[in-house]
């Protein structure tokens, strides 16, 4: 590269400049004599050096994440990809690289949840905190500390006014999210609580643990109301049908075991899954269809669909399932390790899954395969959350970091 003469005045100034400020002044009178600086140098070119490294580094930086962005649009543009103007909301789908890489915890992230109302979310921790972050910004906003040992879930109410979390201390808290006080403590299980969830009207928190129960709780009193007894070993994971009245729950055991809230019985038994089972979700009824149409061949004619679940397991494997008929309508493969967390996307038409291969995967519900593979952290991806209205996906990690991306 050929300088011009003020240029090149400026530079000798500036490397001046740093030699003095250094302190080495054999050099500084060295470099005077052979740059013929006479003069002393100007307070203009005072820290002119240190200035413009951080601006090439700050330089290489964004040309790094533009040169990802094009080598992403170069692939969907070879593979006929939808354009940001012609895919609509519920094609958005996660696109590398990260819009934000945030730090702050000095442990695994446990899992993430995103504010149902404020541009907020929340991660939990095994160094025994939750943290409030804003995914627009980026910036770190509180951390919430009571627990005194790994946080491993935390949940919001639907109004977004509540904040639950559970943890290997065997309490559960709730959190006010306006003054983001504790305002209550609940006691009951006999180990580690792995998993927590709201029901819809918010009345009540399900809860699983390593006690092998699954416990609900009414929140108004803090009293454990009903208490789910049959798995035989730990259990992973419970979350409550989109009308209340099933809980799915997952275990070491390697089934999943659909209970009716009002009698406490176990209705349904599924045992594909050859390992340990880590998670399940329920479809919400923009999803029915597609998975309907996709499971079509396994269901028995005449039978009434649904209500349909996502479970993911040890043994690599995503299982889609027929509640009503017992029946696994199909299996997405392609995880080179543990399936840590999966749900389903907000728009329906895909189901998006975090595993410990490190990556994040988007499954397209009607052809049954693999659309999309974020190389999303440097080690395990523990969780994720997918907003229901914007275009965000969160994820955390055994790298302690939370990731914001943006989907279009």
């Amino acid at each position: 590269m050929v300088l011009t003469e003020k240029q090149k005045e400026e530079l000798s100034y500036a490397i001046a400049d740093y030699l003095k400020t250094q302190g080495f002044e054999g050099s500084l009178s060295a470099f005077k004599q052979e740059a013929g600086i006479e003069n002393d140098v100007e307070k203009k070119h005072s820290g002119l050096l240190e200035k413009k490294w951080t601006s090439v580094v700050r330089l290489q930086k964004k040309v790094m994440e533009l040169e990802a962005k094009l080598a992403e649009a170069e692939k969907e543009a070879t593979a006929g990809g939808p354009s940001r103007r012609t895919r609509n909301p519920a094609e958005w789908i996660p696109r590398p690289p990260e819009r934000y890489e945030l730090t702050g915890h000095r442990s695994p992230v446990t899992s993430v949840k995103l504010h149902p109302v404020f541009s907020l979310f929340v991660s939990s921790s095994e160094d025994a905190t939750i943290k409030v972050w804003d995914y627009e910004t980026g910036d770190f906003e509180r951390t919430l500390k009571g627990h005194t040992d790994a946080v491993n879930d935390v949940a919001f109410d639907a109004q977004g006014k509540f904040l639950a979390s559970c943890s290997a201390d065997m309490t559960i808290k709730v959190w006010d999210f306006h003054s983001y006080d504790c305002v209550k403590t609940l006691h009951g299980h006999d180990h580690n609580i792995s998993s927590i969830a709201y029901v819809p009207t918010g009345d009540f928190l399900v809860s699983a643990s390593r006690d092998k129960t699954i416990k609900m709780w009414e929140v108004a009193t803090g009293y454990c109301v009903k208490t789910f007894l049959g798995h035989q070993e730990w259990v992973r994971r419970a979350k409550v049908s989109p009308d209340g009245s099933l809980i799915a729950s997952c275990s070491n055991d390697q089934t999943i075991m659909i209970w009716v809230v009002g009698t406490k019985e176990c209705k349904t038994e599924l045992r594909d899954h050859d390992h340990v089972v880590e998670c399940v979700e329920w479809a919400p009824e923009n999803a029915l269809h597609a998975v309907a149409a996709s499971g079509e061949s396994e269901r028995r004619k005449g039978e009434q669909p649904g209500p349909f679940l996502v479970s993911g397991s040890r043994d690599k494997t995503i299982r889609v399932w027929d509640v009503h008929g017992g029946l696994c309508l199909f299996v997405l493969v392609g995880h080179d390790n543990w399936v840590r967390d999966v749900l389903f996307h907000p728009g329906g038409k895909f189901i998006v899954s975090a595993a410990d291969d490190k990556t994040v995967r988007v499954w397209d519900i009607k052809n049954k395969r693999c659309s999309k593979t974020l190389d999303a952290h440097q080690h395990f991806v523990t969780s994720l959350d997918f907003h229901k209205s914007f275009p965000y996906v969160v994820t955390g990690s055994v790298d302690t970091t939370v990731k914001v991306w943006e989907c279009r």
